[in-house]
């Protein structure tokens, strides 16, 4: 298994700054070990396509791009069309994953009932993309998410058992499962066959006065929480799994660096990567 960093975190203050940022990162990650590193698709428009700037970085810092993320809209076609651009794009730098994601929303109420027309809507959008990537060699992973009509356990079912197998993964998501209310382990177990990629973050326990009722603010760097990153691992290993373990933060607690660092010493320490 490759360990990996996601790089969107150092690019969200700084509108024209993004070019330097994103060699930050690449920097930073590399300087803990980090051996791949992910980023949300629109790195695209911040080098105005260039993929061999992005691939020239990379190559300087010797990491690889496993996965540029792809976010959904309330246009499928439009979203096609984007994946279709994507797709020369990760081929030029080197890119295996596209993780595809449903529209996230911000406002209340933040839980929802399940809406089985936007899930099958996003599973035929996402049977269309995982055959677009397919053809070139590349791969399609779905992520659920809080916030969104992919998030919790029964709405990933339905939403697996419309997609085909073939073209679709999973990138299954330590922390937003366990606060969708799974047992993280047993969600590996149950979605072992479906995985093509892992995000790993962890979760504190669940506390209404601090963290209120935005679900996200409870994620945190690996070890302070409470996810079993151990019984995860092992599910993994047991079922053959060989791809990315990709750390992701979306708050860190003191900077980048840091919650990067500490993530990565709990990998080694602990699972021994």
């Amino acid at each position: 298994m490759k360990v990996g960093y996601t790089g969107w975190t150092w690019l969200i203050h700084h509108q024209d700054n993004h070019k330097y940022e994103f060699e930050q990162f690449l920097k930073e990650v590399a300087d803990l070990g980090y051996e791949v590193v992910e980023n949300f698709a629109f790195i695209t428009k911040y080098f105005d396509n260039d993929a061999q700037a992005v691939k020239d970085l990379l190559d300087k810092y010797n990491l690889e791009m496993a996965n540029l993320y792809h976010h959904y809209s309330n246009d499928p076609d439009a979203d096609y069309a984007k994946a279709v651009e994507y797709v020369d794009f990760m081929k030029k730098i080197g890119a295996t994953y596209m993780n595809l994601q449903a529209v996230m929303w911000q406002d209340k109420p933040y839980e929802r009932p399940l809406d089985e027309q936007a899930i099958l809507g996003y599973a035929e959008l996402s049977n269309r993309i995982g055959k677009l990537l397919k053809d070139n060699g590349l791969v399609a992973c779905f992520h659920p998410h809080a916030n969104t009509a992919i998030y919790k356990e029964e709405e990933i079912d339905l939403f697996l058992a419309n997609t085909d197998p073939e073209l679709v993964g999973l990138c299954l998501d330590t922390a937003h499962t366990t606060i969708a209310g799974m047992d993280c382990v047993r969600a590996f177990e149950k979605y072992a066959d479906r995985i093509a990629y892992v995000h790993l973050k962890d979760v504190y326990a669940h506390d209404d006065e601090e963290y209120g009722d935005w679900p996200m603010k409870r994620f945190c760097p690996l070890g302070y929480g409470i996810v079993d990153f151990k019984g995860v691992y092992k599910v993994l290993k047991k079922h053959g799994y060989k791809g990315v373990l990709c750390v992701e933060l979306d708050n860190p607690p003191v900077c980048n660096y840091k919650a990067a660092m500490d993530s990565r010493k709990y990998i080694h320490n602990v699972l021994g990567l």
